[in-house]
């Protein structure tokens, strides 16, 4: 109980971090899909289990998308969702989902213009 109760004080006191002022965080970086890794936008269309995903990729093709297991479980994914996913060079129709975007940085792509 002692550790729990020191948390909460902490949480009462106030961080140090400082708050924004807007309603949606400032996006410092965001990474975009490299060319000369293969890599393409696409949008998480159903969820399949067993860490497999449909994607609608940018390019226009329907993919099979695995999630690999270093991120299966830093990286939760719903439906709807836009990530970075790299085709396989032997199948074209399966691709390893690689990063996943937060909402300010799908903003972010879309005023840019890397998402229509």
């Amino acid at each position: 109980m002692a550790n729990y109760r020191s948390t909460v004080r902490k949480r009462q006191a106030g961080s140090n971090k400082p708050v924004n002022s807007g309603d949606t965080p400032e996006v410092s970086r965001v990474r975009v899909p490299r060319k000369d890794r293969n890599e393409v936008l696409a949008t998480v269309a159903s969820l399949l289990g067993s860490k497999r995903v449909t994607l609608q990729c940018m390019d226009g093709v329907v993919r099979m998308g695995r999630i690999p297991g270093s991120k299966k479980k830093k990286m939760w994914i719903r439906e709807g969702d836009v990530v970075i996913a790299s085709p396989w060079e032997i199948q074209d129709s399966k691709a390893e989902v690689t990063w996943k975007y937060t909402r300010p940085q799908v903003e972010w792509l879309e005023r840019k213009g890397y998402i229509k």
